[in-house]
């Protein structure tokens, strides 16, 4: 981040506070030699998806319905931001560089190799990942994992990869589309019809990694879609930390994400997801996750939503064996023209389930954030507890927070909390900083750092660098 000697003045005479610096993310390459597919979706361009990929008959057929399920629903919920800017006729669902995948540096292609080396990801990948794969536009150009790691069990391959194995085709076959499925939202049908790329990982009962995997997606086409599949089973009495990071550069025109994530933790284990998201602000950011664990487990969410032109985003956890716990951490940035619409959802089924939701929001220069919590605690969740807790801080007066909670609570001896504040910074407590030798600016950019402290020292910030570039927030002077 470059400093300022001379603070920046908005139109009202206050200084402002610099958006997230993007300026590490919006750089291009071009696309010549790439393969892309006619804008649209017909039965005939996911047809050659599947060839192209040499995909067993069933999956075909997956696809070739959640086509039909995709054009049977309607294009627009009656909640939340305005999608109406997305034409899907006008986004093309595949794009490819046109290059093998490769698990050494040195294979990747120098323009490829350019984009991930500015993000800071081999770095990354030699202090501090067990393993990393790397997407760009449709397809994973790069994947590695150590030597180790792999010597331990542990399968950490695309999901193309495993469905040509013998040994994984069976397993992707049993878990791939359970947890989601295709008539879960449009959405949900299109990412079936059309998906590529994405991470399958399997990590055998017992063991724990001491190092995260990770894995990049980066859409670097205009006006295309990225659809990339992530399914993870952490076996009995495992413990994964997995970590995902995406960016592309800004056009003008709508490009789509609409990725999904399946999560299977199973009794006694342990799964730590930290996602960074800073899509560019053409982005029409519809992304489904949801886990599953069992008894004596824990699931572990981390998030940061920096990006986008419209998020609808909201982790699922079902807490279905007894004792199982959910924590979710979350913060998210809108500024001017994001629509930020979050949140998480957690079902408790199992006796003596926990679940702990902490999330904070900072909004300016007219971004909406909105925040929406489900709870459900199902009739036989005895004793189950669970407490949400938001925090959302509004930088001017034009800008805009909104939180949405729904309880569902079916059990009797269930606990169940909720808390919510929404505000701006206290002049009182600039005085009193200011009091102590603080410039006003530096007093503001105090307030607004440690509102984001508890939930960004969560994040992952050692092992990827353009997460510090993310949650470090460029402070000018004194906010509205």
């Amino acid at each position: 981040m470059s400093e300022t000697t001379t603070p920046e003045l908005d139109e009202r005479g206050r200084s402002k506070v610099a958006d997230v610096d993007r300026s590490l993310y919006d750089f291009k390459k071009p696309e010549e030699g790439y393969e892309r597919y006619g804008d649209g979706l017909t039965p005939d361009i996911v047809r050659a998806i599947s060839a192209k990929k040499d995909e067993p008959a069933w999956m075909l057929e997956m696809r070739l319905k959640a086509l039909e399920v995709y054009h049977e629903r309607a294009m627009s919920p009656n909640w939340g931001p305005d999608i109406s800017g997305l034409d899907l006729d006008h986004i093309s669902t595949y794009v490819s560089p046109q290059t093998k995948q490769a698990q050494s540096w040195d294979e990747v292609p120098e323009d490829i190799k350019d984009t991930f080396e500015r993000l800071g990801i081999p770095a990354a990948e030699r202090e501090s990942l067990a393993g990393v794969g790397a997407q760009y536009d449709s397809e994973i150009v790069y994947h590695n994992m150590r030597e180790e790691v792999a010597k331990q069990g542990v399968v950490y391959t695309t999901i193309e990869d495993a469905l040509h194995d013998p040994k994984w085709e069976p397993v992707v076959h049993e878990y791939f589309g359970t947890l989601i499925p295709m008539r879960d939202h449009k959405f949900a049908a299109l990412h079936y019809a059309v998906w590529s790329g994405g991470s399958f990982v399997y990590v055998p009962a017992g063991i724990r990694l001491d190092y995260p995997l990770q894995s990049y997606f980066r859409l670097n086409a205009s006006g295309a879609g990225q659809f990339e599949h992530t399914l993870i089973v952490v076996e009995p009495g495992a413990d994964l930390h997995f970590i995902e990071g995406c960016s592309a550069p800004k056009y003008f025109e709508a490009n789509l994400h609409a990725g999904a994530v399946e999560l299977f933790v199973k009794d006694g284990a342990r799964l730590r997801y930290s996602t960074i998201e800073n899509w560019s602000k053409n982005m029409y950011n519809l992304n489904t996750k949801r886990a599953t664990v069992g008894a004596g487990s824990k699931m572990e969410w981390v998030s940061g939503s920096f990006g986008s032109h419209v998020s609808y985003l909201y982790p699922t956890t079902i807490l279905q064996g007894a004792r199982s716990t959910c924590e979710f951490t979350g913060i998210t940035f809108a500024g001017a023209t994001q629509d930020l619409d979050t949140g998480c959802k957690v079902i408790l089924n199992g006796a003596d389930t926990t679940a702990s939701i902490d999330t904070k929001s900072i909004s300016k220069d007219g971004g909406i954030n909105t925040f929406r919590s489900s709870v459900v605690i199902g009739r036989h969740a005895e004793r189950a507890r669970a407490s949400v807790s938001c925090q959302s801080l509004m930088l001017d007066d034009i800008s805009r927070s909104d939180t949405i909670p729904a309880m569902d609570v079916r059990c009797g001896s269930a606990s169940v909390g909720h808390e919510a504040t929404i505000g701006r910074i206290s002049d009182d407590t600039v005085l009193y900083l200011m009091s102590r030798g603080c410039s006003e600016a530096e007093a503001r950019s105090m307030v607004v750092n440690g509102f984001a402290s508890p939930v960004s020292k969560e994040l992952p910030l050692e092992y990827a660098v353009e997460m510090n570039n993310l949650i470090k927030l460029e402070m000018e002077g004194a906010i509205g």
